[in-house]
């Protein structure tokens, strides 16, 4: 039985894949209502645990799936095979090369997130528009290492980020 999460705890690897597809066309779901259209994504995504046994499993399939990172301090890992997800409903098909399984928090009631690029012109304008509030479903999350903007609705559990370079 499922608790108060949309698919944690997560038990196995199909799971896994579903909840990344999830993640993938909510997220392009609120890039769309904030912004009106569809942006390119950085090519990473997040899934976020909120249980102890299921980071401890999520971390094991992701070995299977990923390199060894040089940098054992590195978040998103990447993977030994992307993951495609097809074309549906009008969002692209987009191919993820890398995957970050988040700590269990359970403060947070999100299943994951993923970023979207944007020239440095149009993020600049993207911002500016956030910070005056003009810009529905969209914030600035205040990252200390990174520059981006989020995309969120409150009956949503997934976060979309937008910035002008990266953020592996």
């Amino acid at each position: 039985m499922k608790g108060l999460y949309r698919f944690s705890p997560i038990k196995n690897k199909d799971e896994l894949l579903d909840a990344i597809e999830y993640i993938h066309l909510e997220c392009f779901k609120l890039c769309k209502n904030s912004l009106g259209k569809f942006f390119p994504v950085s090519g990473n995504i997040g899934v976020f645990c909120h249980y102890g046994e299921e980071y401890k499993l999520l971390t094991d399939i992701q070995k299977e799936l990923t390199e060894i990172p040089d940098d054992p301090k590195q978040k998103y890992l990447p993977l030994r095979q992307p993951i495609i997800i097809p074309a549906k409903d009008g969002i692209p098909e987009t191919t993820y090369t890398h995957l970050y399984v988040r700590k269990p928090d359970p403060y947070r009631h999100h299943v994951g997130d993923m970023d979207f690029l944007m020239t440095p012109e149009e993020y600049k304008k993207l911002k500016e528009r956030v910070v005056e509030g003009k810009v529905k479903g969209a914030r600035n999350p205040n990252h200390p290492s990174h520059d981006m903007v989020e995309f969120f609705d409150p009956d949503s559990d997934v976060l979309g980020y937008i910035g002008n370079h990266h953020l592996l």
